[in-house]
């Protein structure tokens, strides 16, 4: 009998459907299998329709098959988002997926939560992709698997799956709490904590930052654009008389408006520059820790009215192209002063002369809307301070821009690289070696600050048309391949620095990038996430770290991304699934750079601490031998006879607890019980006066209870008692010598 692929449509509830086709005889001997399919008609939507599709019985059975060899070699996935190629990867090695539904994820979003504040740049849209799947195949193994243990997962958000509720055999792609670097706050703040991990200096690699709501870091962003205005003037007295063009410079036009405040007279050159050789020697010498003797009350280098007035000179002379008077003299001191700075700053080649700022929205990526490029300093406290509540919380980031940033026919790029974390104790950092360069639409310029000429980002880019007056080597995708800038490096006769400059600067900025944020990551054996850098080159092709992304875009937008962002998401996979069981796999494109001993992480007790240890003996003080209310009495006089009614002095330590009950009994003016009977002394008793020292070293003395060597309660005035006392006065009771009155207390 042949069997045909037939469409049935029903308005009946899926369940008692498939209930019914399974329960009757007639209908199982001519259909073979009925799927489900939610797709819902057009038009006036119905809850209870469904789409069924009669499948081979060939295609059943291999259904069967595979899916209960999935179920028990574990291999069961589940992606959410445009990720092809991860799904055909997978199923290459014998996976089988269980459709994720989006409906149900979204409901379990929040709107506070925290991987909406991380860069992310993947494309979410079309989280559920229709794929091939003619004979039912897959929709089918995906229903028989649906209520069996995903083992795999691959999402393009944290916060779709939760990994604290995750079994430890289970694999997930991303890791809980990398904010702390893939966040432009965080990446800003963390870096700053090299120090404690590394040598290494993250002004080498990361441009200077700053997030204007912190309390103390709005007046060090004021200082430092203060400071780089006086270094950029120095820089641009000495470049206009040497004849240096400056890239993109133009006084025609301009970004912002003229001041009507501003001066109209001639800037007076020397007194600018006598300002800005004062800023920079106090910065010199506070890098010399020079400054540490200069008391509080000192006042400023400048003044608040010094500075507004070396700020607009310095707007007039560089951003207005205001003529200034001869200033030959003063070229060898400019050149001395920068060269020295260029000695501790490593930034000096970069900041240009024009002081620009770019200020970026901490919870934004993809340069979406709201990063912005300004050059005067009222201009960005403006663009910080116009929206309060991203004010306080932090939630800008204001960053020295690379004005001078290398150039590839005289338009801006970055490059995107990838690289992969697969443990954080050790840290296992795997480095892509392919890697693809995005281009502007518009040739380089200061004239404008617009996103089209200073942001490479492919989101924004994309929407743009390339300007005529671009290279017409740069295609119009605005992209290249590493192969294709390797090449035009070549043609400027430096192909040797891809190797030696750019991919280990690169190397080395990851590493420490993520080994400031090592003790912030929750490490879970079976996680793992692929992070999207991006980089700027210098003119002296040292790599620049601008942001990090989680959940890096796949999507194939070019025929660069096509090829690269397939290799890399099945490359991925070679290092998760394959080389994780056996090291001798294939790792594809990956190289791993960092992999150090695991550091032991000791066990957490709580807060509650515990401090164990034991007491050291000491030498044991004797207690005053008079009573605190008389006179001292002295050292050799006669002994007194204390009133029977004298209060009595506590005794020191080296007495028993039980005879120190007794004094409680006495000072309580209870007569105490009484003792049991001393054997006779044969010695009659004699009172003498001994010199005893005030202190000595002693051991313990373990008298107990039942000890008859010493008596406390009082004795009748006239009776003689056959035993020995102690007074409590400096005289002392006991036999006729003093080695017996140290043998009765031994005993």
């Amino acid at each position: 009998m042949s069997t045909y692929c037939i469409c049935v449509l029903a308005f009946y509830p899926s369940d008692n459907l498939q209930r019914a086709f399974q329960t009757n005889n007639h209908i199982n001997d001519s259909i073979d299998f009925v799927c489900v399919s939610d797709t819902p008609p057009k038009g006036k939507a119905c809850r209870s329709f469904v789409r069924l599709t009669v499948l081979k019985q060939e295609t059943l059975k291999k259904a069967k098959a595979m899916a209960e060899n999935a179920v028990k070699m574990h291999k069961v996935f589940s992606v959410q988002g445009p990720y092809s190629v991860v799904r055909t990867a997978l199923r290459a090695r014998g996976w089988v997926e269980q459709r994720m539904h989006c409906p149900t994820q979204n409901n379990h979003r929040h709107p506070g939560n925290e991987s909406r504040a991380c860069n992310t740049d993947a494309d979410n849209s079309g989280s559920l992709v229709k794929e091939q799947d003619p004979d039912g195949l897959y929709g089918l193994m995906s229903r028989l698997v649906r209520n069996e243990m995903v083992y795999f997962y691959w999402t393009n958000r944290r916060d779709t799956i939760n990994t604290n509720s995750l079994k430890k055999e289970q694999i997930t792609n991303h890791f809980a709490k990398s904010e702390s670097f893939t966040t432009k706050v965080g990446l800003c703040v963390n870096l700053r904590n090299l120090y404690w991990f590394d040598s290494a200096d993250p002004d080498t690699f990361f441009p200077r930052c700053y997030r204007p709501g912190a309390q103390d870091e709005m007046p060090a962003f004021i200082a430092d654009y203060r400071r780089t205005a006086c270094s950029s003037f120095l820089k641009y007295i000495v470049e206009r008389e040497q004849g240096v063009q400056r890239v993109g410079n133009s006084h025609s036009i301009r970004d912002v408006k003229k001041p009507s405040k501003l001066p109209s007279s001639p800037v007076i050159l020397s007194q600018m520059l006598d300002s800005a050789l004062k800023v920079c020697h106090e910065f010199l010498e506070s890098l010399e820790h020079r400054d540490i003797d200069i008391r509080s009350e000192t006042p400023p280098t400048l003044t608040k009215e010094e500075w507004t007035e070396f700020i607009n000179g310095y707007y007039l002379a560089v951003h207005e192209g205001v003529e200034i008077e001869n200033s030959d003299r003063f070229v060898t001191c400019c050149k001395a002063m920068l060269q020295r700075l260029r000695e501790v700053s490593p930034q000096q080649d970069i900041d240009g002369t024009d002081n620009i700022w770019i200020i970026k929205p901490a919870a934004k990526s993809r340069g979406r809307v709201g990063i912005k490029c300004a050059r005067r300093l009222d201009r960005i406290l403006s663009l910080v301070g116009g929206d309060p509540t991203l004010k306080t919380n932090s939630k800008w980031v204001v960053q020295k821009y690379l004005e001078r940033p290398l150039l590839v026919h005289g338009t801006k790029f970055d490059i995107r690289q990838w690289f992969l974390v697969t443990a954080w104790n050790p840290l296992t950092v795997w480095f892509y070696k392919k890697c693809y360069v995005r281009f502007a639409t518009q040739p380089y310029s200061l004239h404008t600050l617009d996103s089209s000429v200073h942001l490479c980002n492919n989101s924004i880019q994309k929407h743009l048309t390339p300007s005529r007056k671009r290279h017409c080597s740069i295609p119009v995708h605005n992209m290249w391949s590493d192969d294709q800038f390797r090449r035009f490096l070549s043609s400027q006769g430096r192909e040797a620095e891809w190797q030696t400059v750019i991919v280990p600067g690169m190397k080395e900025a990851l590493i420490h990038t993520v080994q400031t944020t090592q003790d912030q990551m929750e490490s879970r054996k079976n996680s793992f996430e692929l992070y999207g850098a991006d980089f700027m080159l210098g003119q002296d092709l040292r790599p620049w770290l601008i942001e990090i992304n989680s959940s890096p875009t796949m999507a194939a937008s070019t025929p660069v991304t096509a090829r690269l962002c397939t290799a890399v998401q099945e490359d991925t996979l070679r290092i998760v699934l394959d080389w994780t069981a056996d090291h001798t796999a294939n790792t594809g494109d990956f190289e791993l750079i960092h992999k150090p001993a695991a550091v032991d992480v000791p066990q957490y007790v709580g807060v509650n601490l515990n401090v164990d240890g034991y007491k050291i003996p000491g030498p044991c003080s004797l207690p005053p031998m008079r009573s605190p209310n008389r006179s001292t009495a002295k050292r050799h006089g006669p002994v007194k006879k204390q009133p029977k009614a004298e209060k009595v002095t506590p005794l020191p330590k080296l007495l028993s607890k039980s005879a120190q009950s007794q004094i409680n009994y006495i000072s309580k003016g209870v007569t105490p019980p009484p003792a049991p009977p001393l054997p006779p002394v044969p010695a009659p008793v004699k009172i003498f006066s001994p010199n005893l020292p005030m202190t000595i070293t002693a051991n313990p003395l373990h008298i107990s209870p039942a000890s008859n060597s010493v008596l406390l309660w009082k004795r009748k005035p006239k009776e003689v008692q056959p035993h020995t006392s102690l007074s409590l006065s400096k005289t002392v009771q006991t036999s006729s010598t003093l080695s017996d009155f140290v043998n009765a207390l031994g005993s």
